[in-house]
């Protein structure tokens, strides 16, 4: 980690680099690269143009394209103003585009080409927004961004920003109805790169590889984090094989993605495998990694340090991480499901649901944090944050775990996925993780549903390589959980439904089964 002083604005270590490596290799993107002094000099140029534009203090603006780096330039150019970007998800309909875009109060869209038209179909009730620029991948001839930053006028830091201004608005994925808006500070994100940097640092001739989309916590908070070190970043548009591919090849050999695409990664063959294997480090998280498959990347990059994470984008990401040592410990292979141990600077509360006092050591309860990660609340949503935020600082998680006597936490499920059966609570991941160990099941998701004699039964479905029959995984699980746990009924599919970072989508599964009952099927 830098010995350099803690910054107390976002811009603070990108300016460093600028003036003290200028010409030193930044970022590269697709063909095109930035050294830190002229990256630095596009996002000057960029807060000249925002200020031309009238943005200023408390004001948002945003983002909307797959990964490109005018929306980390867009980000550092906002909170140079006191101003917040709000970066959308580039997977969302039309109805929904409208709603966030309308929700943030954007003045100015900067939109890429591929996807203005269907900013072109809402544009009419786009209510706060001024002015939309258009963005190319490659800054191709008509780049409207790219002739916006040559004719803008380079512009420092505005005298009234602080550094507990909103910098970023992260929009959550919306299962539970209109998607909420989290705030994050410059303080925040700063936090957040110093705290989830503990026991890790780069190496001289590395290179960070940012492929989690930028719409996503761990992709927004990630890229930070090589920007804080001075080491070069390779950003991929998305984070498909080939993409990927020409990353590493290209030096970067440090990163964080979704377990699922390890998993793709592990079925692409040995020139894949052998390929990733230059990655000094693999960092997973965002979804849980079934065990078989980290035992199977384990074996398969054996000089590869894994780390995982655990974290909500409420909490700037990061809370929790299990180190490489502990992945590789012998000892303690139960380890391995746990979600590791705080990062510095994070308070845990495990604590009764109903009651909210704290529960004994290693009993299950709800997780609480208090952290200087924590968010500013939710925009526009003062009752939401109240709900979740305690008055004494506590965030409320929703997800349900324990910790052990020495501090590894296990998060076993979401409140809303406990199955309450006969009276008897059912813990989804529990089963999930049972289900998991079958060498035939490659993905599976536990759910509720409803039962006439015990109000709901434990329901699994999975998807399988080969052959497995429904009595057979039932079989499974009796032999390895209680009765009561166990799936009543096993659907088999070819895959399960996935939000666009690789989550599980229980919403689309559970809404067959409930649909005009009384259960949410949030």
């Amino acid at each position: 980690m830098s010995a350099l002083p803690e910054p107390r604005f976002l811009d603070d270590r990108l300016s460093h680099w600028a003036r003290t490596t200028p010409d030193a290799e930044a970022i590269v993107y697709l063909d095109r690269t930035w050294t830190w002094a002229q990256w630095d000099d596009r996002v000057r140029r960029l807060t000249g143009a925002l200020t031309e534009f009238g943005v200023g203090h408390g004001d948002a603006v945003a983002f909307l394209d797959k990964n490109h780096p005018a929306c980390v330039e867009l980000t550092f150019a906002a909170a140079s103003l006191g101003a917040a970007n709000a970066v959308v998800n580039f997977r969302l309909a039309g109805d929904e585009l409208d709603y966030v875009l309308n929700d943030s109060g954007a003045r100015v869209l900067i939109v890429g080409r591929e996807l203005r038209p269907a900013i072109d179909g809402v544009r009419d009730r786009l209510t706060h927004v001024e002015h939309v620029i258009e963005v190319t991948p490659d800054g191709e001839d008509g780049d409207e961004y790219e002739a916006l930053l040559a004719g803008a006028t380079p512009t420092g830091r505005a005298d009234d920003v602080e550094p507990g201004d909103v910098c970023v608005i992260m929009y959550s994925s919306g299962t539970t109805g209109k998607p909420k808006g989290v705030e994050l500070t410059q303080t925040n994100l700063i936090a957040h790169t110093v705290n989830g940097h503990e026991g890790w640092s780069f190496d001289e001739g590395d290179k960070n590889m940012v492929s989690m989309p930028l719409f996503h916590v761990g992709g927004q908070s990630y890229v930070q984090v090589g920007i804080h070190d001075g080491v070069p970043t390779v950003m991929t548009r998305e984070a498909d094989g080939t993409a990927l591919a020409g990353a590493i090849l290209a030096g970067a050999n440090r990163t964080f993605l979704v377990p699922a695409v390890l998993a793709k990664v592990l079925d692409a063959g040995p020139d894949a495998v052998k390929l990733f294997g230059a990655l000094k480090t693999f960092c997973y998280g965002a979804s849980p990694m079934p065990l078989p498959l980290l035992r199977q990347a384990l074996k398969a990059w054996p000089d590869t340090d894994f780390r995982q994470v655990y974290g909500l984008t409420e909490v700037s990401g990061v809370i929790s991480h299990l180190m490489p040592e502990a992945h590789r410990d012998t000892e303690h292979p139960e380890r391995l499901v746990s979600a590791g141990q705080l990062i510095p600077n994070a308070e845990l509360r495990v604590t009764n649901p109903d009651t909210g006092e704290e529960v004994p050591t290693g009993q299950q309860g709800e997780l609480w944090f208090r952290t200087p990660q924590l968010m500013k609340g939710y925009h526009n949503k003062p009752e939401a944050t109240a709900d979740a935020v305690t008055a004494d600082g506590w965030f409320r998680t929703g997800d349900v775990g324990r910790i052990d006597p020495q501090g590894y936490l296990f998060v076993e499920d979401r409140l809303k996925d406990m199955i309450i059966s006969g009276g008897e609570n059912v813990y989804s991941i529990e089963v999930e993780r049972v289900l998991a160990e079958h060498p035939a099941v490659t993905e599976v998701a536990v759910i509720g549903v409803p039962d006439e004699k015990w109000g709901e039964a434990v329901k699994a479905v999975v998807a399988v390589e080969g052959s497995a029959s429904e009595e057979e995984l039932t079989a499974w699980c009796r032999e390895r959980l209680a009765r009561y746990k166990c799936p009543r009924t096993v659907g088999i599919v070819d895959e399960l439904p996935r939000n666009p970072t690789g989550k599980i989508l229980k919403k689309e599964l559970r809404k067959p089964f409930w649909e005009g009952r009384d259960r949410a099927t949030v």
